[in-house]
């Protein structure tokens, strides 16, 4: 009876022992966390922690590397060398695709940040776009499958009631407007805000973010944090971490913008830190997670999926793009 007794004991102990060493246990810490961002609203959000991070005043060390497109980022993601990143809602999708499922979203960190402008005072609703030349940026993007769903959604057919004329850069648009080469244009800040301090002749025409709102069910949905999927498995408190320190970044900028201002500049997010003080309260800029990023993010690529498959990738990605939602 004792022997049986204590070979009981025995067994209690080492299943407790087993049991307080897995609670116990601590996540290793990984070797490095690169996180890739972009120039403009993608990355404004970054802006504080990116500063922390040179001061070693955030809780764990990131490599941050500023891209000025959306390709560069695209390289490394598809090689699979990046941990974390912030890129346009639509190409988080295609890079779902490419990658076969190896990349998931994680959160929604900027919403709509596109405008019309007008070197006049002809258009005042999106009906007055008929019959007009537009230029515009970002074709086969965010931007071009936007003004095309406002468009369309508002009786207008972007390919025979309307022109518009891409160009590549939209720092090169901005200068074709600020010098009244050109009358209307769709840009994103922060190029509006540095075409309307380069001319007093141009307005705002429309708020694109307005527009959605108003023919469609989601809000506009335009960047988004992606993770690499191996290191979220491996090191999910790692990603929990980046995240509660990227949100209380985004806290920072939008109640700080001069100080936070500061920061865009030096972090060569924005060239100026006066276009981008001006800019932020027009950039939206948010972190949004869980089941509403989930339902912002889902509608916003359906949206895009039925004005043009490719936009997304092809195919709408499944539930295992949306990281941390069951």
């Amino acid at each position: 009876m004792k022997k049986a007794l204590s070979i009981i004991l025995a067994v209690i102990f080492a299943v407790s022992a087993v049991i307080l060493t897995s609670c116990t246990k601590t996540e290793a810490k990984p070797e490095q966390i690169r996180v890739y961002t972009l120039m403009g609203p993608t990355g404004m959000g970054m802006a504080k922690l990116i500063s922390d991070n040179k001061e070693s005043k955030t809780k764990q060390t990131y490599t941050f590397n500023i891209a000025s497109a959306p390709d560069q980022i695209s390289a490394e993601v598809i090689k699979g060398d990046f941990e974390i990143a912030a890129v346009p809602v639509n190409l988080a999708s295609v890079l779902y695709n490419k990658t076969e499922g190896k990349i998931a979203v994680a959160g929604v960190n900027t919403l709509g940040v596109l405008y019309v402008l007008e070197n006049g005072n002809t258009i005042n609703s999106v009906a007055d776009l008929k019959g007009k030349k537009i230029y515009a940026t970002g074709q086969g993007a965010n931007p071009e499958y936007t003004l095309r769903y406002i468009l369309t959604k508002n009786g207008i057919d972007p390919d025979n009631d309307v022109t518009i004329e891409y160009l590549a850069e939209h720092a090169e648009l901005a200068t074709q407007m600020a010098s009244g080469d050109v009358v209307l244009g769709m840009l994103p800040e922060p190029n509006v805000t540095s075409v309307l301090l380069n001319s007093k002749d141009v307005r705002i025409a429309l708020d694109l973010t307005a527009e959605w709102r108003k023919v469609a069910d989601t809000e506009l949905v335009q960047g988004c944090i992606i993770v690499n999927k191996d290191f979220a498995e491996k090191y999910p408190q790692a990603l929990k971490t980046f995240l509660e320190e990227y949100k209380a970044s985004v806290d920072y900028v939008n109640n700080n913008v001069d100080d936070a201002s500061a920061m865009i500049e030096a972090a060569g997010i924005v060239p100026k830190a006066a276009v981008a003080k001006k800019a932020l309260p027009n950039c939206n800029i948010v972190l949004v997670e869980g089941a509403e990023m989930k339902a912002s993010v889902s509608a916003m690529l359906n949206v895009l999926f039925e004005a043009a498959p490719k936009s997304v990738g092809g195919k709408l990605p499944d539930d295992a793009f949306y990281y941390g939602v069951k």
